[in-house]
């Protein structure tokens, strides 16, 4: 039987983002919790509760907690009472527990971008010795690099993808330039319609450098010296200088703030495969600040339902058994729940967020919702 703990009157008055809701907890929870090292809140409270991205408002409804996000191995959280979440306090010899698996996504925060546009950037027109690839310790040349100086920290970028709605989102080759027939893999997951929007260009991390020589006189190429061990550098990548960008360490998650229309918001791409992927892959999402996403904003992930032919009435039907749009002689079929995201960095039209638990993968075209959603 589940056991129901609801925030108190407090929870408004610690902060304003918290609001009064129903938690349910798991029927077969511990009396206490010691946490380990390697723990996350989100997998604490996954545990402990059914609906895991709704630990702040248990904790920080509690006095007992003074910042859910300074919780440490070694700590003890007595689960006891219907009402409370009480922590006592362990050795502090190590690091404080995250609300994710950072490990899992700083790759990610510091490893892709979205742009309107690349096609200005300073671009490599060839590399030390005439390689086709280049990496640590070696050089690469470069155009457009005007009023740039010696000694100046750029990134070496690639253009990876060209994200659309609903479809199709396109992989790019070296030259930014869609590949094709890329886009289409989504017309096996998302109906054609006449709304079809732009949302911006993905840009990789591939390398970093110092600028050593500048183009003068009869040189037409600036020299940049490869200083990472990352991935290697071709002809065609981008450059963009190194900035110190803040990112978020520690991520609350919530509900998304603005309601979005049936649709509206897809899985764009899984970095790093294919088509399909599981809990701590990252996904690409269609919406961003536009839609009042911000950084620890929950979804869910569903399988839009089948289309299938009906075919204890049309038994001789020719029709296809899987279709994106209904019709004559179809049943439409319920939408299958495939897991849960979490948004870690966001951007104006797209965002990037990690699957923090499913029941099937989550592939290309799903549709995301409330994280409550039946």
């Amino acid at each position: 039987m589940l056991k129901q703990l609801r925030t108190v009157a407090a929870v408004a008055m610690l902060t304003v983002t918290t609001y009064a809701v129903a938690v349910e907890m798991n029927g077969t929870h511990p009396d206490t919790y010691v946490v380990r090292k390697g723990d996350t809140l989100w997998d604490i409270s996954a545990r402990f509760l059914k609906k895991p991205w709704l630990w702040p408002e248990i904790w920080q409804a509690n006095p007992q907690v003074k910042n859910p996000h300074l919780i440490y191995p070694g700590d003890v959280l007595s689960l006891a009472y219907l009402d409370r979440v009480t922590a006592q306090a362990g050795p502090r010899q190590e690091a404080p527990i995250t609300g994710v698996p950072l490990a899992d996504v700083e790759p990610f925060l510091k490893n892709l971008n979205v742009v309107d546009s690349f096609e200005d950037l300073p671009y490599v027109v060839g590399l030390e010795d005439n390689r086709l690839r280049a990496t640590l310790g070696q050089k690469a040349y470069v155009r457009g690099l005007e009023g740039a100086q010696p000694g100046q920290r750029y990134m070496v970028v690639r253009p990876t993808v060209r994200f659309n709605q609903p479809k199709p989102t396109d992989d790019l080759d070296n030259r930014g330039r869609a590949i094709l027939g890329s886009g289409n893999l989504w017309e096996s997951f998302v109906a054609a319609n006449d709304r079809n929007e732009f949302l911006g260009y993905e840009l990789a991390e591939v390398n970093a450098g110092t600028l050593t020589q500048v183009a003068s006189g009869n040189v037409e190429a600036s020299t940049l010296q490869l200083q990472d061990n990352g991935r290697e550098v071709r002809a065609g990548d981008r450059l963009v200088p190194v900035q110190t960008t803040p990112y978020d360490l520690q991520f609350v998650p919530h509900a998304p703030a603005n309601a979005s229309a049936p649709g509206q918001l897809r899985v764009l791409a899984v970095t790093d495969t294919f088509s399909s992927g599981g809990p701590r892959d990252v996904i690409a999402i269609s919406g961003g600040a536009r839609e009042g996403i911000d950084n620890g904003t929950v979804f869910s992930i569903w399988r839009s339902g089948s289309h299938v032919a009906h075919r204890m009435q049309y038994p001789g039907s020719s029709r296809i058994d899987d279709a994106l749009k209904t019709g004559a002689g179809r049943v439409t079929l319920p939408d299958e729940y495939a897991g849960h995201a979490m948004v870690f960095r966001t951007f104006d039209k797209v965002s990037y967020a990690l699957i923090m638990e499913g029941t099937k993968p989550a592939r290309v075209g799903y549709e995301l919702k409330h994280p409550d959603a039946q």
